[in-house]
């Protein structure tokens, strides 16, 4: 069992100030793959006080210097691909093979699309009578989740360095050794003391102390909108900046017109990726109601054709989901379309035939599922997608927007008929043919999917201050 015991704080690995052990469950296993220390308010406190002295002198740095230490992170970074793979595969469930590629690369995409948005960006702005210049924030806490841990890591701290700013990060304690091996690449790399902190921890206890604490500027979260709005609430009384990115429902709108078998397994391959825990999975099909059944046979043969298995194990099944807590929250949600009426297409509640243990779903499809269903207005976060039909167009952007979140949508079909529709839906991203966000582009999301933007020049923006500058030569 892998220990990471201490935090790394001011350059160094430290012991906790009165954390607890607390134990990461392999979720394949359902047994103890790990042990971290959970931290404390002083724990914090310590970090914040690094990255305070700090950045009285990281701020002054040049572009060609940030540059220089962000070409040396990703030079260690990539070093490090198979350790940060397996600590993934064991701790969140992702397949080694997937781990080290999309979830690793995940990461190495969010610092090579800030490097890229760092080297043409223009700090200071002239507009005649006055000038715009942009600064850094000052310390920034930076709390992640487990569903794509590096890469939620990267779309933080490359912009919090290519903007000046020093950090604290919280990883989720459900997938923290990817997190310990971070800093190692951060040490490696030559970043300078008390930039970049790293305190493990939970929401209630570390999560909290970062998001209340005078001497944090901004705090930079992604979670789900539950624990958003706990983060936001307790930044409120230092009227800190909130940097938020939150849940999904996101939906596919097939067109009427579509070619279901060229154009739908793109899209509706979605909620497998990743065992269904991302939070812009289109997991609501939306289909004319004429062509449900080709829509099923579409879509339920790709999810009986997915098998799960061992994370460890190379290939391209899917691995489980990550907690107990998840499992279960996830069959409850089956279970509830099923009740409501909406007929069952394959998978369900039961483990799936392959294993005989383990936080396992079965690749579930549901159809005749009506937008009123708990499955069609709650986040799954596990590999279930639901097929609603629709009579009219309209109806179906109705639909589609019917949801408390706005992160993104896809739209299957003609793209030239898709462009027609993509102002009418009330999503931070639209894809058309395709589900993914492209690397670089803004990544966020409208209504109680969060605010800010991640990602590229949009991400390296929400990471500066602004300050307008008038009465000096240009």
């Amino acid at each position: 069992m892998r220990e990471s015991l201490q935090h790394y704080i001011d350059g160094q690995w430290v012991d906790s100030l009165g954390g607890r052990r607390h134990e990461v469950i392999n979720p394949a296993t359902e047994e103890a793959c790990a042990v971290i220390t959970l931290g404390t308010s002083a724990d914090v406190d310590r970090a914040v006080d690094a990255a305070t002295r700090a950045f009285a002198t990281f701020s002054q740095t040049t572009r060609e210097e940030r540059l220089a230490l962000l070409e040396a992170i990703v030079a260690q970074y990539k070093k490090r691909i198979p350790d940060l793979a397996r600590a993934m595969a064991e701790e969140m469930g992702a397949p080694v093979s997937f781990a080290g590629t999309a979830q690793v690369g995940g990461g190495l995409g969010g610092f090579i699309g800030t490097m890229k948005a760092l080297a043409k960006f223009e700090f200071v702005e002239d507009y005649g009578t006055y000038q715009v210049a942009h600064e850094p924030v000052g310390v920034i806490g930076l709390i992640t989740p487990w569903n794509w841990p590096l890469n939620q890591i990267a779309l933080k701290v490359a912009p919090a360095i290519a903007a000046g700013n020093t950090m604290i990060l919280k990883p989720s304690e459900e997938c923290p050794g990817n997190a310990a091996i971070f800093a190692e690449i951060m040490h490696d790399a030559g970043v300078p003391a008390g930039v970049f902190n790293l305190v493990q921890g939970d929401g209630p206890g570390v999560g909290t102390a970062i998001s209340s604490h005078p001497g944090i500027d901004m705090v930079s979260f992604t979670g789900s909108t539950r624990a958003g709005i706990l983060v936001a609430k307790a930044a409120a009384d230092t009227v800190k900046r909130v940097h938020q990115e939150l849940g999904g429902k996101s939906p596919n709108l097939v067109l009427p017109d579509a070619d279901f078998a060229a154009q739908l397994p793109a899209t509706a391959s979605g909620p497998l990726v990743n065992t269904g825990q991302s939070c812009i999975s289109p997991t609501r099909i939306l289909v004319p109601r004429a062509r449900q059944d080709e829509a099923v046979a579409v879509v339920k043969a790709m999810y009986t054709a997915a098998k799960v298995g061992d994370p460890l194990q190379e290939g391209d099944h899917l691995g489980p989901v990550v907690n107990k807590a998840q499992h279960e929250k996830i069959r409850a949600l089956i279970q509830s379309a099923i009740d409501e009426g909406a007929r069952l297409e394959c998978g369900g509640v039961d483990l799936p035939a392959e294993v005989n243990r383990g936080y396992y779903i079965a690749p579930t499809l549901f159809s005749d599922v009506t937008p009123a269903m708990r499955i069609a207005q709650e986040e799954i976060f596990g590999p279930v997608a639901t097929i609603i039909p629709y009579d009219t167009l309209d109806e179906a952007i109705a639909i589609a927007n019917d949801t408390p979140y706005g992160l993104s949508a896809c739209i299957t079909g003609d793209p030239a008929q898709a462009a027609k529709i993509v102002p009418a839906l009330r999503a931070g991203m639209v894809a058309v043919n395709g589900w993914g966000p492209m690397p670089g582009a803004p990544f966020g999301g409208y209504k109680q999917s969060g605010n800010g933007r991640e990602g590229g020049l949009y991400g390296l923006r929400d990471f500066m201050e602004v300050k307008a500058i008038s009465g000096i030569p240009a």
